[in-house]
Formats: structure tokens, C-alpha cells, sequence
């Protein structure tokens, strides 16, 4: 059985007790066969033997992997240049004068932009794999790494989770240089650094870290590299696989990392201080420290003016509570405190329970349920119907379940009035936690009344009172509170209120603008002259 091992020449480290690492043998064909026999033969990866210069003199190979590679690129700038353009060049002076025909080809040949030199095998399969063009050269063991990157992605497109009225339509997209631009379209400021390490041991997924130099805390950007320095998995193929693995608990229904698609977000949270964690192939990028009043912002609330932007954000603390409490207070009243409903309404609603079978907390939980079944149907059905059965199967559900006298024509309402607030969350994840906790409320109205409802608000807010997101306490500003980050929680300031950063996420650089107060004209002051009329 032939040897492959023998294809490539192993250097040993200085370091004892580590393992050698191949290195790239002198003979093109050797190299190939290696690579060939690594890759099980893959059909997808192109191998090219060529010659170049006076009368081929040299022998050069090309290797890169299609569908990840612009094929103009290679026939224009590499194969054409290298073929062509230089078959007549005489190399034996040039190459006595750059010392090695290596040397000439990086310096004076190869026009490519990004160009990296290799010599260890793992960085030719990750750069091979990775979309790049490996260039080998006949009695040399090295290879130049091409960039040349230049797969089909998906379009710049409005983000389909956090749409808004009035906006900017961008969205990210799977390509993490795409991303990385529409970053520095927005922050056309050297401070904004951006940092890119690969993880996973089989994906080797790009993940780019952005923040703002001088404005982000040092200490939470050390933690953030330190939570993903130490990540060890075969695979990363979303931003959720980095959320879950570096968030700060995992036992809570709370985020405590905040995501979006929208460009304009991130760039707003990296100017207050935060930091962004972009993944190669996830269109949604990671943004911390997150806090709770966050997921209650929306980027449309600094689109609009100030008094609309802090009605609607008032309207989502109000749904907060209502898709929250709603179903536990019908069952807690109902059940135990009767006598805080008025008589009419009392009357009206025992005499449409008087056929139903069953108590109010399996009568809610029937429907709760039902709902929950119905949403995820609409959401996994294709979208020409989805939306379609999922409103026309409640409102033939209720209707029946109505008439067929499961549940009464108030429970319908109430659940009608949780489903409606837990979509006014700008939030999809937060919205799952209010999906969560409602049934942790209703259990607690069934057995202990309007009493296990305070009882477990007040265990929400101690939980909410222990998070943390990278070191920040999860309410802050309101716990611990602090007066100047009150600008923009449940009111929304005017663009010259907003003047400062949030503190306990920046201390470096606090003072984020300074524009005052514009002045309205003074009423004596006429803006335009009356001119007179010419006498005639």
C-alpha cells in the first residue's frame, strides 16, 4: 500500500512534546496528491498544472475550490498574467537579481491586492476552504494564498424581524464583509475597530469583533475575548451558537444578549459603547452588554419626534403587562376574587360559563395552548398561506370552541388581547420570554389568587435584580438607578437631551454630543419684511 505520509516533509517545533506539523513538500505534483488524497478526491475542488515564463520554464499549480471563487478573477489577474503576459519574459537576470523565482513572482508579478504567503498545510485547507486560490511553485515549499473570494449571497434586502415605518431598509446579510461595510458606511471613524478570529474546529467560522476605541469600557472588551477565547467546538454555524455559549446566565428566560439585522442598531450601540459580535453566514449580529430596557427600544423610536417616539414606547411597557398578567388576573379574579368584579360584568360572565366543563385555568390553558400551536404553524407553513390559516384557524377555533361551549366568549377576548400585546415587541426573543413566564403566572393566580400574581412579580424583579450582561447589571439604570441615564427609558428626550452615554456601560468617554436647545424666534422679530407697494 503506498505511503501518502511520505508526500510532504515534517519540520518538528523547538517546543518538546508537541506534535509536528506538516509542511508543503518542493514538488507541485506531490503537494496535489497530498491535498487530493486529504480531501477524499472532492470533485468540487480544481486542481491546474500550467507553465510560465520564456519558453515555460517554470512550472506553477493552481488549486481552488468552485462556487467560492470569482472564475474571472482567476482567468484575468492569475492565469492570464502568469500564462500570457509574461511567456516571453526573460527570468534568469531578474531571478539572479530577486534572488529566488519566488521572490519575483510576490514583488513584481502577481497584482493581487490580499496575498499571503503559506507554508504549513492546515493554513493551505483553510485557506483552500475558505474561498482563497492557492498558487504552488515547482522546487519551492511555499505557496501564495490569492484572495479571491467571490460566492453567490443574498442581497442587501429590509430586514424581515424588525421592520419599521420610517428608516433606514438595509439589512445584513450572510457575508461578513458585507456586514463589516455597512458598519463603516454609517461610523466613517478610525476608532471603530474591527477584529476577526476564526472559530470552531471543523467550520473555522470568521467571527468579527467591532467597538469603538476610546469609547467602549477596556474591561468588557477583555471579557468579550476572553468568553470567546475560550470556546472550543467542532462547529459554528450562527450568531445563537456564540450567544448561548458566552452569556452570562443560562438559567433565566431573559436575553441578556441583544440581536438584530439592523445595520443602523449596531452602529447606535456601538457609539454608545457597546460591542458587536458578527458571524460569517448568520445575518443577525450580536450586540453587548444588553439591558432590559433595551429590548423595549426600538431604532424608529430616534426617527421619529420625541413625543410620538415616547407614546409608542409607553404603549409597548403597557403590552409588556398586559401579555404578561392578562390571563392570570381573568383566572385570579374569577376563581378567588370575585367580588372585585362589578355585578353586570359578574352576572354577564357567569352565565356564559355555566355550560363550560372547565375551571378557568384549563379552560385559559386550552386556549393558550391553541394559540401557541396556531403561531408556530404560521410561522413554519409556507408564507402564501401561513398568515392565512393562522388567522382564519383562531377564528374558527374560538368561534367553535365558543359554540360548542369549551370555553366562553371571554376568554376568547382575553386571549385574543395577550396574543395581540406579545407582538407589539420589537423583540422576538424577548417576546418568547413573555410566552414563557404567562404560564408560569397563570399557575400562580389557579392556586394562590391575586396573591401568587405579587408573589411572582416580585420573584421576576429579585431574578431581573441578580442578571447580568458582561458585568452590567441587567435594569440598570433604574436598579441601580441613575439619574441622567433616565433620558431615554420610558420617555424618549429630545435629540439635544440625548447628549450623554449610558454610564455604567462607558466611564471613558461620557459626553456623547454637544448641542443645545434650539431657540424658537422671538415673537417681535418679523422672519420676512412687508415690502409696500409702488405708487403708481
Amino acid at each position: 500500500m503506498f505511503n501518502w505520509t511520505k508526500l510532504f516533509q515534517k519540520k518538528e517545533h523547538s517546543d518538546q512534546g508537541k506534535e509536528s506539523v506538516p509542511y508543503l513538500y518542493d514538488s507541485i505534483q506531490k503537494n496535489m496528491d497530498y491535498i487530493k488524497q486529504t480531501l477524499g478526491g472532492s470533485t468540487d475542488v480544481i486542481f491546474r498544472n500550467f507553465q510560465a515564463g520564456e519558453g515555460g520554464s517554470i512550472k506553477l499549480g493552481l488549486i481552488f475550490t468552485d462556487g467560492l471563487v470569482k472564475d474571472d478573477f482567476i482567468h484575468d489577474y492569475i492565469l492570464r498574467t502568469l500564462m500570457s503576459e509574461i511567456r516571453e519574459t526573460t527570468f534568469k537576470q531578474s531571478v539572479t537579481k530577486h534572488n529566488s523565482t519566488f521572490e519575483l513572482l510576490k514583488k513584481h508579478t502577481l497584482t493581487n491586492a490580499e496575498m499571503e504567503v503559506v507554508e504549513e498545510m492546515d493554513k493551505v485547507f483553510n485557506h483552500l476552504l475558505s474561498g482563497k486560490t492557492i498558487l504552488l511553485l515547482d522546487n519551492c515549499s511555499k505557496a501564495f494564498s490569492i484572495d479571491s473570494r467571490g460566492w453567490e449571497a443574498r442581497k442587501i434586502e429590509e430586514p424581515s424581524s424588525q421592520a419599521v415605518v420610517r428608516g433606514p431598509k438595509e439589512g445584513f446579510t450572510e457575508t461578513l464583509r458585507t456586514n463589516t461595510a455597512l458598519l463603516r458606511r454609517r461610523i466613517k471613524d478610525p476608532n471603530l475597530w474591527i477584529k476577526t478570529k476564526p472559530i470552531g474546529t471543523k467550520t473555522q467560522t470568521d467571527v468579527a469583533v467591532a467597538y469603538m476605541n476610546g469609547i467602549a469600557s477596556d474591561e468588557i472588551v477583555k471579557e468579550v475575548y476572553k468568553r470567546l477565547n475560550k470556546i472550543d467546538v467542532d462547529s459554528i454555524l450562527d450568531s445563537g451558537y456564540i450567544e448561548e455559549l458566552i452569556q452570562d446566565d443560562t438559567y433565566t428566560p431573559f436575553p441578556t444578549v441583544y440581536n438584530t439585522e439592523r445595520p443602523d442598531s449596531i452602529a447606535a450601540g456601538l457609539l454608545e459603547g457597546r460591542i458587536a459580535i458578527i458571524v460569517d453566514g448568520s445575518p443577525f449580529v450580536l450586540l453587548v452588554p444588553a439591558l432590559f430596557i433595551q429590548f423595549f427600544q426600538s431604532a424608529e423610536d430616534y426617527y421619529q419626534r420625541a413625543d410620538f417616539a415616547t407614546l409608542v414606547r409607553i404603549i409597548r411597557y403597557l403590552s409588556f403587562f398586559l401579555a404578561l398578567l392578562t390571563p392570570s388576573a381573568y383566572i385570579a379574579l374569577t376563581t378567588y376574587h370575585q367580588e372585585m368584579i362589578p355585578t353586570s360584568l359578574l352576572i354577564s360572565l357567569s352565565s356564559q360559563r355555566e355550560g363550560v366543563p372547565f375551571p378557568a385555568f384549563v379552560e385559559a390553558l386550552i386556549m393558550e395552548l391553541t394559540f401557541e400551536i396556531l403561531r408556530e404553524a404560521g410561522v413554519r407553513l409556507p408564507k402564501a398561506v401561513g398568515s392565512a390559516i393562522s388567522i382564519v384557524g383562531a377564528l374558527v377555533l374560538g368561534q367553535a370552541a365558543v359554540e360548542a361551549g369549551l370555553v366562553s366568549s371571554a376568554m376568547v377576548i382575553v386571549v385574543s388581547l395577550t396574543a395581540i400585546s406579545s407582538f407589539v415587541s420589537p423583540s422576538f426573543n424577548f417576546a418568547i420570554s413573555i410566552r414563557m413566564l404567562r404560564f408560569g403566572f397563570m399557575v400562580l393566580a389557579a392556586t394562590f389568587g391575586l396573591y401568587g400574581i405579587l408573589l411572582g412579580i416580585i420573584a421576576m424583579i429579585l431574578h431581573l435584580s441578580s442578571l447580568r450582561s458582561f458585568g452590567v447589571p441587567y435594569l440598570s439604570p433604574m436598579a441601580p438607578y441613575i439619574k441622567d441615564d433616565q433620558k431615554d427609558v420610558i420617555l424618549r428626550f429630545p435629540r439635544w437631551g440625548l447628549f450623554s452615554r449610558p454610564r455604567l456601560i462607558n466611564q471613558t468617554n461620557i459626553i456623547r454630543e454637544d448641542t443645545k436647545q434650539p431657540e424658537p424666534t422671538p415673537k417681535k422679530r418679523k422672519l420676512f419684511k412687508r415690502k409696500g407697494r409702488k405708487k403708481t
